[in-house]
C-alpha cells in the first residue's frame, strides 16, 4: 500500500532521481572513455562496454523522464559526475583492462547499496519509481556480475584502487542528495531496528 507523501518524503524522492539521472550521466561517460580506449587497446572489451553504455543511457533516460511529475532538477554538481566520469574511464582504461573491471565493479557495487536503500524507502512512496529502479538495480548487478567474473586476484593496487573509485562515488551520491543518502539509510536502520 502506498502511503501519502509527506514534503520531507516528496524532497527525497526527488533527490533519489536527481543522483540516479546523475549516476547515470557519470557512468556513460565512464564508458564512453573506456570504449574510446579500448577500441585501440583491447578490442576484445569493446563489445561488452558498449552492452553497459547502453544500458546506462536508457537508466539515464528513465530518471530523466521520470523527473518533471516529481518536481526533480537535474543535480547542480553534474560537471562532476561529467567530468569524474570521463576522468576514471580514460585513467582506468590506460591503466589496463583489469583497471576497467575493476572501475564497473566499484561503481556498481556503491550504486547497488544505494539502490537497495532507495528500494526500501520507495517501497510505500512511490510505486512507479520503485518497479522502474528494481529493473534497473537488476540490470547494474549484471554489470556488477561481468567485472567480477572478469577480475584476475587481487592486489594491494587492486584493493586501494577499488577502495578510491567506491569512496569517491559514494561522495558524489552524498553531495547529490545534500546527506539525504545517510539520513535514508539511518531511517531505514531504525525503522528495522528490534
Amino acid at each position: 500500500m502506498q502511503e501519502a507523501i509527506s514534503p520531507r518524503h516528496a524532497l527525497t524522492i526527488r533527490r533519489i532521481l536527481k543522483v540516479n539521472h546523475a549516476g547515470e550521466f557519470g557512468a556513460i561517460r565512464i564508458y564512453r572513455a573506456q570504449i574510446w580506449v579500448a577500441r585501440w587497446l583491447f578490442a576484445d572489451l569493446v563489445a561488452p562496454l558498449e552492452k553497459m553504455l547502453a544500458d546506462e543511457i536508457e537508466h539515464c533516460r528513465i530518471f530523466r523522464e521520470a523527473m518533471p511529475s516529481r518536481a526533480a532538477k537535474s543535480c547542480r554538481i553534474m560537471s562532476l559526475w561529467s567530468w569524474g566520469g570521463a576522468v576514471l574511464g580514460f585513467g582506468t582504461a590506460l591503466m589496463g583492462r583489469q583497471s576497467i573491471w575493476i572501475a564497473t565493479a566499484a561503481v556498481e557495487r556503491a550504486v547497488h547499496q544505494h539502490m537497495d536503500d532507495q528500494l526500501r524507502f520507495l517501497e510505500t512512496r512511490d510505486a512507479e519509481l520503485f518497479v522502474a529502479i528494481a529493473r534497473i538495480r537488476d540490470e547494474e548487478l549484471d554489470h556488477l556480475r561481468t567485472a567480477e567474473e572478469k577480475l584476475e586476484g587481487r592486489s594491494w593496487f587492486s584493493a586501494a584502487l577499488s577502495w578510491l573509485i567506491a569512496f569517491s562515488t559514494d561522495a558524489l551520491i552524498w553531495l547529490s542528495t545534500w546527506g539525504d543518502s545517510t539520513r535514508m539509510k539511518r531511517e531505514l536502520a531504525a525503522d528495522t531496528a528490534p
